[in-house]
């Protein structure tokens, strides 16, 4: 990590008592509280999105949440000496969300669905940019995993990850065609023009890692990635990587989603479009995506893991999948 120095902390109007590395920034002790220094990439295009969405939360009683400090000029992001771009947050006593405690998970969610019951973002912040429509986001994918078997078949020497990618390969693709398949045959353009015309915007990165449990409640951090969008993909995301750890239980997955239901209705098209999700093979692909990108020579054993992993949940994702959502591809 970047020595941060001195020099942005003095930015602020905060008195510094003490710092510590923690994964990824720098804790600070100040005489209003704990706050976190933090480097951004956020783009400059995204932070008056990103200050709505925090005085939106702010004023609708959301106290556990990771609220920039304005800096001595009014800004939330201060730039280093050497052009590196950071923020200063509001942070919490607690540690991160245990993804072995299903109460943890079902608090998570049941976060997330307040949360999203008030994040709508004002007409003059709407975008008209609009993010990739995810029919066209799957047919990349699909292009990408063809891409990639395509190569793997060229080399005549194959590793462990080649071998297991050509293993796993005709199974996966056919659930990624029909996934994708059954996406265009769904109501998911209804869903997502209900999503623009309601300017719904979504967390971005809603994993166990951005939860904090704390004495005083759930915390919720890192907003960076806040955009607009259908605001079942906070749900979808939470939900494939809780379940990818727990081997698709099914108890967990029915208990998480009836407590999003129990504060938003989830009704028919709002669990066909979490099944189309969860049944994409997204592990998989990006794994092979990520393996096509990267030096050949250094395929690491954690990479071949996932793929193994992704490979061998098939089946316990199908039975998940009609057994929760009767659905089947």
């Amino acid at each position: 990590m970047k020595d941060y120095g001195i020099s942005v902390l003095d930015q602020y109007q905060i008195e510094v008592y003490s710092t510590r590395r923690i994964r990824g920034a720098v804790l600070c002790d100040t005489d209003k509280g704990l706050f976190i220094l933090k480097e951004t990439h956020a783009p400059a295009g995204r932070l008056p999105v990103l200050a709505a969405v925090y005085k939106l939360l702010s004023e609708n009683g959301f106290q556990m949440i990771d609220v920039p400090l304005e800096n001595k000029e009014g800004e939330y992001v201060t730039q280093a000496e050497d052009g590196s771009r950071y923020m200063v947050k509001r942070w919490f006593q607690g540690r991160e969300c245990d993804i072995r405690k299903e109460s943890e998970l079902l608090e998570g969610v049941r976060t997330l669905a307040r949360l999203h019951e008030v994040m709508r973002l004002p007409k003059e912040l709407c975008s008209p940019e609009r993010s990739e429509k995810l029919s066209d986001e799957y047919d990349r994918h699909n292009r990408e995993l063809r891409k990639v078997r395509a190569f793997v078949c060229k080399r005549s020497v194959k590793g462990d990850f080649e071998r297991e990618f050509l293993k796993g390969y005709d199974q996966m693709y056919q659930w990624a065609q029909r996934t994708s398949d059954r996406l265009k045959e769904s109501e998911y353009q209804k869903l997502y023009r209900k999503a623009q015309e309601e300017n719904t915007v979504v967390h971005g990165d809603y994993n166990y890692h951005n939860l904090l449990s704390c004495a005083e409640g759930m915390a919720v951090t890192g907003f960076e990635h806040v955009h607009q969008d259908l605001q079942l993909v906070d749900l979808w995301y939470f939900l494939r990587k809780t379940l990818e750890k727990h081997r698709y239980d099914e108890r967990l997955g029915y208990r998480m989603l009836r407590a999003y239901d129990s504060i938003i209705p989830l009704g028919r098209e709002e669990r066909e479009y979490l099944a189309i999700r969860l049944a994409y093979p997204e592990k998989f692909w990006k794994t092979a995506n990520t393996y096509y990108h990267s030096n050949k020579a250094l395929i690491s054993s954690k990479s071949v893991e996932k793929l193994e992993t992704a490979i061998s949940q098939a089946e316990e994702k199908k039975r998940f999948l009609a057994n929760i959502f009767a659905f089947q591809l």
